[in-house]
């Protein structure tokens, strides 16, 4: 939270799910956070195809605003921030219009962050993904493996 802080960021509440889901299941030392999207105070931040109606800047930024809100999630599981060991793995999928090729680059939103505040335990694998949709329309998506201290 003091990295969060000094930052300029709030770690927000972690959402409900809007269905027929968790929003994190444990198992064993891992958690396995479900899909977020780029809410900020109820509302998407990004809506629409990048590459189209949706800048790269702004699908970054999009990016960055689903991993808060995954790491709300992993919080959540870990009973504490002082409880998560590492992030192993990173699933980023963006809503690409056709011939929008850089979802790596997408990606590096949420990943340069998760980097920023844990450092080394935030190094993680990843897939960035490009889809025709997402739910409500979303820019980003993303959904996370994390270990935590047991």
């Amino acid at each position: 939270d003091k990295i969060l802080h000094e930052m300029g960021l709030a770690l927000p509440e972690a959402s409900r799910p809007v269905g027929s889901y968790l929003p994190f299941v444990r198992a064993g030392d891992l958690v396995f956070i479900s899909g977020q999207l780029p809410m900020r105070a109820g509302q998407l931040v990004a809506k629409g195809k990048v590459g189209l109606s949706v800048t790269l800047q702004e699908a970054t930024e999009a990016a960055r605003v689903a991993l808060l809100n995954g790491l709300a999630q992993a919080v959540a599981a870990a009973n504490g921030v002082e409880h998560i060991a590492r992030f192993v793995r990173l699933g980023v999928f963006v809503n690409s219009a056709p011939g929008f090729t850089d979802q790596a680059k997408v990606a590096n939103g949420a990943s340069d962050l998760l980097t920023a505040i844990f450092g080394e335990a935030g190094r993680h694998a990843r897939a960035a993904v490009g889809v025709n949709e997402l739910p409500l329309d979303a820019a980003v998506e993303i959904e996370m493996i994390v270990q935590i201290r047991v």
